[in-house]
């Protein structure tokens, strides 16, 4: 499979000013094929093809003296930059025809030179090297110093330099892994549920403490923020704070990346199953619970686990988002009346009595695993519950009464 391996690079102030013009060309390019193929639309032109867009918004306009510092940068950048642009137009002829899954994906935008990240793109057309001196060599660049946190596994396909809204510019590598990070197969399977309070939890009874990355830091970021909102727009002062605030939040977000890396890597190894439910994040994301959802991060926590399953030879699925673990009992199978958020425990009818995360724990390991055995994919029943004595009465008079509308002898 592929993965990315990313590292922090510290360019030289020439560097980084030739890195600047290269995040400007390519901008341009996308910016310019997109307005063709708009201009096209509008004329009721065909669409334009990738080979006619590329030939008009690079080639021909290299020629040209409104476009002609176009050449002052790798020719690798723009075509990838024009590669951007046709997957996006894809994406979203895909999603018109509903062959693409998710969320609705709109017409691609015009890139500014204000967004907070830029980046720009080199495969092996364009001969970057990783020197023997642990320089990464790019064309029109230079030799860029790279912090190794960790060796390559394989040598890269390409390599996207990325600069944030903090100022820092990172290497990411694209790099191809074999069956040789394979772990044994266990025996263990988990099921687990997400949650604020507790941001894991799993069927042994485990429970993860949420950590909390941005409620921790929100006193560091109001100050920041209250000193960004003083400062008079378009001065440089306003900058330097706003990379002050961009940089505290890159310090969350890194905190909470490498935490939820760690929990992850734990799970993936010592399980060789395993099943969380599909969370509705965007969803929940729009409630009174927006800004701890959004620091729980529980969508990024799933991926981590998807690829690493895949990686690393597990299993990993989603159980249904509409099963009602949290109020099903695990032990009798019967589905009890909706509670608030604030009851974290409560007792079935069968005698049972469950803690509400444990319990919704337990339900998502077995949906999972049924859904495990169901090789054909069809809809798995619920386990069977003892009726109310109630329900479990027959009415013949009641009956009867339904029966004569229609004019049917009941008997």
């Amino acid at each position: 499979m592929q993965l990315r391996y990313n590292y922090r690079v510290y360019p030289t102030p020439g560097q980084r000013i030739a890195l600047a013009r290269a995040f400007g060309c390519a901008r341009v390019v996308f910016n310019d094929g997109l307005r063709a193929r708009l201009d096209a639309r509008e004329q009721g032109l065909p669409h334009l093809s990738d080979a006619e867009l590329s030939k008009r918004v690079i080639t021909q306009a290299k020629a040209t003296s409104e476009r002609a510092w176009l050449d002052e940068v790798s020719a690798v950048v723009l075509q990838q930059a024009l590669a951007d642009l046709n997957a996006a137009y894809r994406n979203f002829f895909a999603s018109i025809r509903g062959d693409r899954t998710g969320r609705k994906v709109g017409l691609p935008r015009f890139r500014s030179r204000k967004d907070n990240r830029q980046a720009i793109r080199f495969t092996r057309n364009a001969r970057f090297r990783v020197l023997d001196n642990g320089r990464l060599r790019l064309p029109k660049i230079g030799e860029v110093r790279v912090h190794w946190s960790r060796p390559l596994p394989s040598a890269p396909s390409s390599v996207t330099v990325i600069r944030d809204a903090a100022g820092r510019y990172f290497a990411s590598f694209v790099v191809e892994t074999g069956q040789e990070e394979m772990l044994p197969t266990l025996d263990c399977e988990v099921g687990i549920d997400l949650g604020l309070t507790h941001f894991a939890v799993l069927p042994d009874g485990t429970k993860v403490t949420a950590p909390r990355f941005l409620r921790r830091a929100v006193r560091r970021l109001k100050r920041l923020q209250r000193a960004l909102s003083r400062k008079q727009k378009g001065s440089a002062n306003r900058k330097k704070a706003a990379i002050k605030v961009a940089r505290a939040h890159g310090r969350v977000a890194d905190s909470r990346r490498d935490w939820q890396h760690k929990l992850s890597t734990a799970i993936i190894r010592d399980n060789q199953a395993v099943y969380v439910e599909d969370l509705c994040v965007a969803g929940l994301a729009r409630t009174r619970l927006a800004k701890s959802v959004h620091d729980a991060g529980w969508a990024a926590f799933t991926a981590m686990l998807e690829y690493k399953a895949q990686r690393y030879g597990r299993r990993f699925a989603r159980v249904d988002r509409f099963l009602p673990s949290t109020r099903m009992c695990s032990d009798c199978g019967r589905i009890n009346q909706k509670m608030a958020l604030d009851v974290r425990a409560w007792h079935c009818p069968c005698g049972s009595t469950h803690d509400r995360d444990l319990n919704a724990a337990i339900n998502v390991l077995a949906a999972g695993r049924a859904e495990s055995l169901n090789d054909r994919g069809a809809h798995v029943r619920p386990a069977p519950a003892p009726a109310a004595r109630k329900e479990a009465v027959t009415h013949l008079d009641a009956a009867l009464t339904a029966l004569s509308v229609e004019g049917i002898s009941a008997l």
